[in-house]
């Protein structure tokens, strides 16, 4: 099992850093990151693309999933169809089935659950609020095999 956060590749000696440039580099090194991972696995290899608000529970949902070879975890927010759409491109470049898992939780939850985080890892209370005002839920139609809608903090 591989899991992909393009936070992951914002960290720092002195925690995780955030500018504009460092995290368009992140999303290059993810995407790179992604492709190497689906050319390790060869034909068994699956991904599985988890969205939903920051603080939602996303990357504690895949920890909590039984290890699979092959299966690949890419982890991050993707409000918009548009920002899922290069996840989707790789996968389907290399034959590879993609799946969506959306973490559906409340707004009020998730800001809760991101005020609990590691001081350098809070996202700002406005971010989390833009991501929710222009969420779209995840559909078959963009190239998912499969959708699926897990509901938390209700």
């Amino acid at each position: 099992m591989t899991r992909i956060n393009p936070d992951d590749h914002l960290e720092t000696d002195a925690g995780r850093v955030w500018t504009p440039e460092r995290n368009a580099e992140a999303w290059r090194r993810s995407f790179q990151q992604l492709e190497r991972a689906i050319a390790d696995a060869g034909p068994s290899a699956r991904v599985i693309l988890v969205c939903g608000l920051q603080g939602a529970g996303k990357t504690c949902w895949i920890g909590s999933q039984p290890k699979s070879a092959g299966t690949i975890y890419f982890d991050a927010a993707l409000p918009r169809a548009r920002h899922r759409a290069p996840v989707i491109d790789i996968a389907r470049r290399s034959g590879i089935t993609i799946e969506a898992v959306w973490i559906d939780t409340p707004l009020a939850m998730a800001l809760v659950r991101n005020a609990r985080r590691p001081e350098d890892q809070v996202v700002p209370d406005a971010a989390i609020r833009s991501v929710a005002d222009q969420f779209e839920p995840p559909r078959t139609a963009e190239g998912f095999a499969r959708v699926r809608i897990v509901r938390t903090g209700d």
